[in-house]
């Protein structure tokens, strides 16, 4: 069995092992263990960042990404989810689309970089598109998995209080039952969707993944490692952000 630690204590760990990992790191470069010209010093980290503030560098790059960051995941979430919804309450629909699926979810996001630069071009709209695709397939399986795991009595009540048709069944009982599972794809999605901004910028569009190739053509380790650190900054304030809102909608929960 698990042992159970308090909210503090889990938190003082987290920052204990923090502590270890960038402790080892810088002792791991000042004694020669890393290659400093390879891996730059924790140390070094707050210099680059301040010249990159200082620039103006930083500030865009987030901006730039946060805009077809949460345009991608938006769309992604929105599609993903409610494709997945119906075919999970769809039997005929499911059918129809299996082979489709099972055709283009091993396809990564990565792969769909040519498309994007031809359908939409060295812009945000390409970047938008990869964002979405990645985030897409995430919610999809959640919410198919979701609607398929609900109770069949529950639609069967619900027909006997007259809420027997498609979105009786829907509001009244795939929604509220489904939704732990459709919150926990979401919340995957978030993190999916950070993980897919890279790709998404890999073909100039602006950005902290293009910041971050500017830098390594140049070798500056230092400003990679600072828009990485960036990156899941940004990941823990959204996923923190998205804890509120899951905790709200599912405070019917015990």
């Amino acid at each position: 069995m698990r042992d159970k630690v308090s909210f503090s204590t889990k938190w003082a760990l987290g920052l204990v092992g923090l502590i270890v990992f960038f402790g080892g790191w810088e002792t791991a470069v000042r004694t020669g263990l890393l290659p400093s010209g390879m891996v730059p010093a924790p140390s070094s980290l707050e210099p680059a960042w301040l010249d990159e503030v200082r620039g103006g560098f930083w500030q865009q790059a987030i901006l730039d990404s946060l805009h077809h960051y949460l345009l991608g995941l938006l769309i992604g979430s929105v599609l993903g989810a409610g494709l997945g919804i119906l075919c999970g309450m769809l039997a005929v629909v499911d059918g129809l689309l299996e082979g489709i699926v099972r055709l283009l979810r091993p396809v990564p996001g990565l792969a769909w970089v040519p498309f994007a630069i031809l359908w939409f071009g060295l812009n945000t709209s390409g970047a938008t598109f990869v964002i979405a695709i990645s985030v897409f397939w995430i919610n999809f399986y959640a919410a198919h998995s979701a609607v398929r795991g609900v109770d069949p009595e529950l639609y069967e009540l619900a027909a006997a209080f007259g809420h027997g048709s498609f979105f009786g069944r829907l509001f009244k009982v795939v929604l509220p039952a489904a939704s732990p599972g459709l919150m926990s794809g979401l919340r995957t999605g978030l993190g999916q969707g950070w993980m897919s901004v890279v790709a998404a910028e890999l073909f100039g569009v602006p950005g902290i993944g293009a910041r971050m190739m500017q830098a390594s053509s140049l070798l500056a380790t230092d400003v990679v490692v600072v828009y990485m650190l960036t990156m899941a900054l940004l990941y823990a304030v959204t996923d923190f952000l998205f804890g509120f809102v899951r905790k709200r909608v599912l405070r019917w929960q015990p």
